[in-house]
């Protein structure tokens, strides 16, 4: 198991469940429900509009290009067509006006660890962001009303991503990269003044907090807790890969870490290492999501 795309809504942790499809709530008592299983769109991330009702960016190829809404009946039905994107999308976010910032890799993750793999051992050791086969990623905007447009490129393997809660700053994970970076959100949703927020770490799934910190991965099997600038100050020691972390519970104040042992050779396969972890946090998660 891998979970990812962890979001805190109405008094539950919810995950996209990688390998079997599946998109689970948990309570803090640790009871559990699949909500959807196996079957099409396959969630590959999940989000909530601010009147509540989900976003899914499918994983499976036919759904790919186009972002879903379940409507307050069950039904899902189309939020915006993502075709003119490059393909490969990752994460998704809204922010508190109700637009939806969504990012993309640029290339295939699958057939990139296929080719790694295959690799002779001096070839294993590039950068994989010096690789011949890695192709700059993207970020793009999801007004409210649904229109869609680029508003980033250059991205070394975007990741999660969070809004402050003033909505005034994007901060997304660049993976390939090791590093976070800001931008500036403007009132139509557009982005400037790229920044570098903190760097040499290894940051996947991300959140903030009312400290104005970020919780993030470090690169190993730890999640630490860093301001703008990098100064690291807490850390959560683990035994396994953490993929992405959640701020929630009452008083958004318990941080929930999603953690597998991470196998190249069967990413979303093979033994099922998936752990949903939890740690009292020293601040209150804010902002988005």
């Amino acid at each position: 198991m891998v979970g990812e795309s962890p979001r805190w809504h109405e008094d539950r942790l919810w995950f996209c469940h990688w390998g079997p499809d599946e998109v689970v709530a948990v309570d803090l008592d640790g009871t559990s429900e699949v909500v959807t299983r196996g079957k099409e769109p396959g969630a590959h991330t999940i989000e909530w509009l601010p009147d509540g009702r989900q976003l899914i960016a499918p994983k499976r190829p036919s759904s790919s290009r186009r972002l879903l809404r379940r409507e307050a009946d069950g039904s899902l039905v189309p939020h915006a067509d993502l075709s003119d994107l490059p393909s490969h999308l990752n994460e998704i976010v809204v922010d508190g006006r109700g637009n939806t910032y969504v990012n993309g890799l640029g290339f295939d993750f699958m057939a990139f660890l296929e080719n790694v793999k295959n690799d002779d051992p001096e070839a294993q050791q590039v950068p994989w962001r010096e690789r011949s086969d890695f192709r700059p990623g993207f970020i793009a905007l999801v007004t409210a009303d649904g229109k869609v447009c680029q508003v980033a490129g250059g991205m070394e393997f975007p990741n999660g991503m969070v809004v402050t809660p003033d909505n005034s700053t994007l901060i997304v994970s660049e993976s390939f990269a090791g590093r976070l970076t800001a931008f500036d959100i403007a009132a139509d949703g557009s982005l400037s003044n790229r920044r570098i927020w903190a760097e040499n770490i290894g940051p996947d799934g991300i959140c903030i907090d009312a400290e104005g910190a970020v919780w993030a991965q470090s690169g190993g099997n730890a999640c630490v807790r860093i301001h703008e600038g990098g100064e690291e100050l807490d850390r959560v020691e683990l035994d396994r890969a953490p993929f992405a972390c959640m701020l929630g519970g009452p008083d958004r104040r318990t941080l929930f870490i999603m953690a597998a042992e991470w196998n190249p050779e069967a990413p979303f396969g093979g033994p099922r290492t998936g752990q949903v972890l939890t740690v009292p946090a020293p601040a209150a998660g804010v902002g988005w999501p």
